[in-house]
């Protein structure tokens, strides 16, 4: 694969670099899911003369035949190599390493994921992540995971009904989200944490992914609202009946017939 070679060559370009005083790679590779249609991803921390003196376009370039570089709304520079692979690049320096810190989990192993680390300060804050995000475990905090599925739903409703069709679209985007995280949770499939939707044909009951697929009001409300009620009955809570009976109005006014 075309991403191995390009990984190849960004490690040995910061390894040579002694202003780059640390780096590591994230993601698919890292993790060691990577495929023909992955991402390579890094982060790279140079002293500040050197991030100064940088030109990403020229650093990228290096690594390999740049098609088209960007910075998306993140502030990421994401290349496009050959293939329409994907680089993501984060060009930062060594006084942001102890941001990594609050990412909410690192998703690979340490050994994985440092490509350099000459001062030693990188490995031990990647260390104290955890490989894995914090689950939602507390009845609060499954409650508003439900809660959240059920407002974006609720938006989508009413901007449907303004006739605002494509601010809906983007409603119903985040609640098929929330959806595949209450999905998750139920099933105890949590691997896929922060990225619900990654490989959640293979790891996700067909009917939640029929929902999700469809995107429509009824048919992601009547799979998340099974979902809210058995997540909520783990906890010992229910919804309200004038709730539910108000969202079913609103989000399947017409449910199929038994």
């Amino acid at each position: 694969m075309i991403q191995h070679e390009l990984i190849d060559r960004v490690r040995a370009l910061c390894r040579a670099d002694e202003g780059v005083r640390a780096a590591l790679m994230y993601g698919s590779f890292a993790a060691g899911e990577g495929d023909a249609h992955s991402d390579v991803e890094f982060w790279l921390f140079l002293d500040p003369a050197a991030r100064a003196a940088l030109d990403p376009a020229a650093w990228c370039a290096r690594v390999a035949p740049v098609r088209l570089l960007l910075r998306n709304e993140f502030g990421t520079h994401v290349a496009l190599f050959a293939q329409a692979v994907r680089g993501e690049f984060h060009f930062a320096t060594t006084a942001d390493i102890p941001s990594v810190g609050e990412w909410p989990a690192r998703g690979a192993a340490v050994d994985a994921m440092v490509v350099v680390d000459r001062d030693g300060a990188l490995a031990p804050v990647l260390a104290a992540l955890p490989v894995r995000a914090p689950l939602p475990g507390t009845a609060e905090e499954v409650a508003d995971l439900c809660g959240r599925f059920a407002n974006w739903m609720v938006l989508a409703a009413h901007v449907t009904a303004r006739g605002e069709h494509l601010r809906a679209q983007d409603a119903l985007a985040h609640a098929a989200r929330h959806l595949l995280w209450m999905a998750r949770l139920a099933e105890h499939s949590t691997a896929h944490w922060l990225t619900p939707s990654r490989a959640a044909e293979a790891e996700l009951p067909p009917a939640t992914v029929r929902a999700v697929a469809a995107g429509t009001l009824p048919a992601l409300w009547r799979e998340g609202r099974e979902r809210w009620l058995a997540l909520l009955e783990r906890t010992g809570r229910v919804p309200s009946a004038e709730l539910l009976a108000e969202l079913d109005a609103l989000l399947d006014p017409a449910p199929p017939q038994p």
